[in-house]
């Protein structure tokens, strides 16, 4: 009842989108379903510290990364805030909880080079997929989007001749993102072949199958990994290395933090600094390979 209570809020209050509820509900459910299995007595309101520590050690030697762990006690966390909010607990006992140590994973964004000679590679093929997957990296590049923003964009969003978009992102927020007159003529071209693919009609979703359905996100990450595969040698070739790549390349071209962080719809200024950070990197091994100083005479 509590943990349905819970979900109501998260997606009622909170405005959080179908993926992120279904990732706290698998969390605390698994969970309960531990403790109800580890305890004689397990109470999920009344729990105890050293039993979240229990499951925490459980995790662990399942072989699950800290990261990963850190993850589900997050939602745990949350959960046991909810619950003191609407006073069904007196004190949240993961309140001292101190995360997992994690090393932090460096996201090396696609150069525009790569970008271009993807682009190249796409734009050889003028029929509907091949379009439709040009204007995906288009926009990807272009504008910055998650992916989820991407797959639910809808015709009524996009503007070629003002050249814009509107996109609906984390917690409903609306952002208007500018578009390049390069995306808009991918644009106008995909609107057109779009017509003309079957079962069209009974969707306002932009993005379509060609079989006239939505797409969906498994079938975006695969168009990107599968043609910047042919074009980059790194590890990971994912949507959201192509927002990366973005943001990388706004800053390093001289944009204002504050501008890339409305144009990413980040919440807070220290999510977009990251990119700063990788920027400072990619400028401290630049300078050592550069320096005279640092040269092997």
């Amino acid at each position: 009842m509590l943990i349905s209570k819970f979900i109501e809020y998260l997606t009622f209050e909170r405005n959080y989108s179908e993926h992120t509820v279904n990732a706290y509900r698998t969390d605390i459910m698994a969970f309960r379903d531990f403790g109800e299995v580890a305890f004689d007595e397990f109470d999920l309101v009344q729990v105890e510290y050293v039993q979240i520590r229990s499951w925490i050690v459980a995790l662990v030697e399942e072989g699950k990364s800290n990261r990963t762990i850190n993850r589900k006690i997050s939602s745990l966390k949350t959960f046991y805030k909810f619950l003191l909010k609407i006073d069904e607990i007196s004190r949240n006992p993961l309140a001292t909880h101190r995360a997992l140590k994690t090393t932090k994973k460096l996201q090396i964004p696609f150069s525009d080079d790569e970008v271009v000679d993807v682009l190249s590679l796409m734009g050889v093929n003028k029929d509907f997929t091949s379009v439709r997957d040009r204007l995906i990296v288009e926009l990807f590049y272009a504008t910055g989007i998650r992916r989820i923003e991407l797959v639910n964009l809808k015709m009524s969003d996009v503007d070629s001749t003002a050249q814009k978009i509107k996109v609906l992102g984390k917690r409903s927020k609306e952002r208007i993102l500018p578009l390049l007159s390069t995306v808009c003529v991918t644009l106008n071209e995909y609107l057109e072949l779009r017509k003309q693919i079957h079962g069209c009609e009974n969707t306002d979703f932009l993005f379509i199958t060609s079989k006239g359905v939505k797409i969906y996100e498994t079938l975006v990450y695969r168009i990107i990994n599968t043609y910047f595969s042919k074009a980059s040698s790194k590890v990971k070739t994912s949507p959201h290395i192509l927002r990366h790549s973005f943001a990388t390349q706004l800053l390093s071209e001289g944009a204002n933090l504050n501008a890339v962080k409305e144009l990413l719809g980040h919440s807070s200024l220290a999510a977009t600094q990251v990119y700063t950070h990788q920027n400072v990197a990619q400028l401290a091994k630049a300078y050592k390979n550069a320096h005279p100083r640092n040269k092997k005479k």
